[in-house]
């Protein structure tokens, strides 16, 4: 399976800014150095507490936000300066669903205008035949043909996300990336709208980048999962192994964390202490040390690296073994 994305050393800053004439005053590090490959036909987990750099990350791999420093390769192609001819074909390949299912949707135009806009743009279809694949998806989602005259605000919010997943299947991308798709919807929903992506992925076979902070959710949709802490990765294995023996203390403490009434998981909980460090003046060495209950001194000193270890990789100067 070769990748069909590499990213490589992405940094993104952020300025602060203030007082009267909204002069420069720091800079947030939301991203530190963040390399990493999505394989094709994968479904590649982003897992992480809020602020991370996630949501930040996936932008920058949609081309919707440029890095700081570092660069994007889509099969074999540098994509954060591409020509607008270039980047049109590019965004043809690369799309997104967004977590909020109705800001996301333009409450002025239809379900069908919704999701014929890109089969217009790119000149894939138009007149009768544009409405026949409206209607072909909408059947793919699940909604129903009276879908196409109906505005967004006449539906539930799993429906909604089912419109956006329409919009963006419409123009059979290479990639999906899916910034948190089932957070803001309920269980029940949730469950339906992951057996769909599960679904359209075998049918169509699709690359997806599926950002949650959620691990139950990451554990059933992901073929690999990333684990990001303040804006470096901590960990990165297949979805079995992470979360059967964790290497990271991170990764440890997040899956413990998980509510489970069954008896699989025995571990106690682990409380993590303090609060997640500012990412203006992040702390020195390993970012998790200020949190971490096995902390060292050379943990306090030293940044690790991503370190391959039985086929995966952790950033920690003492990964944990079982």
């Amino acid at each position: 399976m070769n990748n069909l994305v590499e990213v490589n050393n992405i940094v993104k800053h952020f300025p602060v800014t203030g007082g009267l004439f909204n002069n420069f005053k720091a800079v947030v590090q939301a991203l530190s150095g963040v390399s990493f490959n999505i394989k094709r036909g994968e479904t590649l987990g982003l897992v992480g507490e809020s602020g991370c750099g996630k949501s930040t990350l996936g932008r920058i791999i949609a081309n919707l936000m440029k890095p700081t420093s570092g660069n994007v390769i889509y099969e074999g192609k540098d994509i954060i300066n591409l020509k607008p001819k270039e980047f049109k074909l590019f965004r043809k390949n690369i799309q997104v669903i967004f977590q909020d299912p109705y800001a996301s949707l333009n409450p002025r135009m239809t379900v069908g205008q919704i999701i014929g806009e890109g089969l217009t743009i790119y000149k894939i279809a138009k007149g009768e035949d544009n409405r026949k694949k409206v209607l072909e998806i909408l059947d793919v989602v699940g909604l129903t043909k009276n879908s196409i005259s109906l505005y967004p605000h006449e539906f539930s919010g799993g429906q909604r996300q089912r419109i956006g997943i329409a919009r963006a299947l419409s123009l059979r991308p290479k990639l999906i990336i899916a910034d948190e798709p089932v957070s803001a919807l309920d269980v029940s929903i949730q469950a339906q709208i992951l057996n769909l992506l599960n679904k359209l992925q075998g049918k169509f076979s699709f690359t997806y980048l599926f950002i949650a902070h959620d691990l139950r959710v990451v554990e059933y949709i992901s073929d690999r999962v990333i684990v990001m802490y303040l804006g470096k990765i901590m960990e990165i294995s297949d979805s079995k192994s992470l979360y059967k023996t964790p290497y990271h203390p991170y990764t440890e403490a997040l899956i413990s964390s998980i509510p489970d009434l069954s008896t699989k998981r025995k571990e106690k909980r682990i409380i993590l202490k303090d609060d997640i460090p500012s990412p203006i003046n992040p702390p020195s060495g390993c970012r998790f040390h200020t949190r971490c209950i096995y902390t060292k001194e050379k943990c306090k000193r030293d940044e690790p690296g991503l370190i391959q270890k039985d086929g995966r990789f952790c950033a920690c100067h003492f990964p944990l073994s079982r």
